[in-house]
């Protein structure tokens, strides 16, 4: 593990090779271009999993003003994540929502040690993020796949998924209106880290 002092070192010089990258004639003008707000036009929203190994753009090679990103642990939603979604779906037009869940999610295998084995020794903000998820989990608990843990953490992670996107879809009045007007469409899909593929998986039109 690196010192702050290390880590402050490289991301400064991260940052200069990224403004000398922006001052080649290709790149120079694309982040200007998008300093007004009304010059933000993403194409997509994508609701992810704050995981370090998922970033979604790119995961999804888009570039700047391209995609609307919220990431939280395990892709859960709340009231500010519905709101931000809320937010770009009406203010930008944006009329497709991604939720991201990924393979070896940390919050997912968190929340499965919870219900095996509970620890009374979790702050109350992860315990809120663990609550989120156990609807999702706690079901797949009575299952005989409960028993294979591999098998368990792969079903949880597509569950939380469906339970999420499902939360977009029916947990907001906006957002109900602009799927039955305006086509908003919200579909759940998840990230395999060992292969980068991405599965889109629920609510993925015929």
């Amino acid at each position: 593990m690196i010192s702050g002092p290390e880590a402050l070192a490289r991301l400064r010089e991260g940052n200069q090779r990224f403004v000398a990258r922006l001052r080649e004639p290709a790149a120079a003008s694309r982040p200007l271009e998008l300093v007004p707000p009304e010059s933000q036009q993403p194409f997509a929203i994508i609701l992810g999993c704050s995981d370090s190994r998922v970033p979604a753009e790119l995961v999804f090679e888009q570039g700047f003003g391209d995609l609307f990103v919220i990431r939280v642990a395990g892709n859960i939603v709340a009231p500010s994540q519905v709101g931000s979604v809320e937010f770009a779906a009406a203010k930008f037009g944006t009329r497709l929502a991604v939720v991201l869940g990924h393979t070896h999610c940390g919050a997912i295998a968190a929340t499965v040690d919870q219900l095996l084995q509970p620890t009374p020794d979790v702050s109350p903000n992860m315990r809120y993020i663990v609550s989120c998820i156990r609807r999702s989990v706690e079901p797949l608990m009575s299952q005989p796949l409960a028993r294979d843990r591999q098998a368990l953490m792969a079903e949880a992670v597509r569950a939380n998924i469906r339970l999420s996107a499902d939360h977009l879809r029916h947990g907001s009045d906006v957002l109900e209106g602009l799927v039955r007007r305006d086509g908003l469409l919200i579909v759940g899909a998840e990230y395999h880290l060992e292969t980068g593929v991405v599965d889109f998986f629920d609510g993925v039109p015929d």
